[in-house]
């Protein structure tokens, strides 16, 4: 119901209010514009855990191409990297990267209302952190702001000065902010709904086909013919030097245990 629901508002709502579209859109403008290279889906609730390698999976093989329908190699960019992680295990492990790092990171931040497992004030903490790292990648901290954070600690002289550049965040990191009640089959429809359609609108303006996935073929083909090649203990030599060398190596040592 909750795809259904959503594939509705994109067939019927008008562009300026058609969330896919909105998305597609914006991704575009990060990926072809301001060179963003990747794209990070950040869920503030733990049973969407694997959202991100969903659709790790759901962009990346659809729109992962360097030709256009017609066969014609394109010159601009097209699909982003997709990558990401849950929540507060992403702010102790890559947020650093996002809010003062040299690439630009677009993300999604994704939260329910209300949380299926009301322990205390658990959820009110991980929605303040959802609110809270989204400002602080709009906003940054000026100079200033950095200045009379450390005065205020009692900081001055050299040692103020040593330490202040790297109290500074540029800010205007660009996020989207998608909140829902509670993540029901209905809300985990429409959200999955909601990127597809996303995919699928990149995909019309960047003229390429989102529907097939050439690209996991070679590797496939190559799997088959080495495969017999690991049989016995042979030297190969049919690849070039560097795949000879790979699998000559681990036939030398795959019995040594």
């Amino acid at each position: 119901a909750g795809a259904h629901d959503m594939d509705r508002h994109f067939r019927t709502a008008p562009l300026e209010e058609n969330m896919p579209v909105i998305l597609g859109l914006l991704g575009i403008w990060y990926n072809n514009f301001f060179d963003a290279q990747s794209h990070a889906i950040l869920p503030y609730d733990q049973y969407l855990h694997r959202f991100p390698a969903y659709f790790q999976q759901g962009d990346m093989e659809s729109n992962g191409k360097r030709v256009d329908r017609d066969g014609q190699v394109v010159d601009y960019s097209t699909g982003p990297v997709i990558w990401g992680e849950p929540g507060t295990n992403g702010q102790h492990a890559f947020y650093q990267l996002i809010h003062q790092g040299t690439k630009l990171v677009p993300a999604d931040f994704i939260a329910p209302v209300e949380s299926h497992n009301p322990i205390g004030e658990h959820h009110p903490i991980l929605l303040s952190n959802f609110f809270a790292q989204t400002e602080a990648l709009m906003r940054g901290r000026t100079e200033a702001e950095a200045r009379a954070e450390l005065e205020a600690q009692g900081l001055s002289g050299e040692a103020l000065e040593r330490l202040l550049p790297h109290k500074v965040f540029p800010g205007n990191r660009p996020t989207n902010s998608i909140l829902f009640q509670k993540l029901t089959p209905y809300a985990l429809g429409r959200l999955i709904a909601l990127y597809e359609h996303k995919i699928f609108t990149q995909g019309i303006i960047w003229r390429i086909n989102s529907f097939d996935q050439w690209g996991v073929e070679l590797g496939k083909q190559l799997a088959k013919a080495i495969l017999p090649e690991l049989e016995g203990d042979d030297p190969v030599t049919a690849h070039d030097s560097s795949t000879n060398g790979l699998i000559n190596y681990y036939k030398q040592r795959r019995n040594r245990s």
